[in-house]
């Protein structure tokens, strides 16, 4: 038992740290590192650099929400902890 905990856990600290490293990259790297190189491509009359920082860094989030949740609980039935 405590062997499928561990391998549990591990499998939900990977998930979770992907997501983490996606968000970091796409809200500090491209929202603030990499705007000023961003911007030199259009996206709706504002530059992608901005664009990235002022929204897309948002719906980056509220995917990696969703994908999450979904990931979880295929990592519960995978492991038999799910709730139904």
């Amino acid at each position: 038992m405590s062997d499928s905990r561990s391998a549990y856990w591990a499998a939900n600290l990977r998930l979770l740290t992907m997501c983490l490293v996606i968000w970091f990259v796409v809200s500090f790297g491209f929202g603030i590192l990499l705007a000023e190189p961003l911007n030199a491509i259009r996206l709706g009359g504002y530059g992608l650099g901005f664009w990235f920082a002022q929204q897309g860094s948002i719906y980056t989030f509220l995917v990696l929400i969703f994908f999450y949740a979904y990931r979880m609980n295929k990592l519960d039935k995978q492991f038999d902890v799910h709730e139904d």
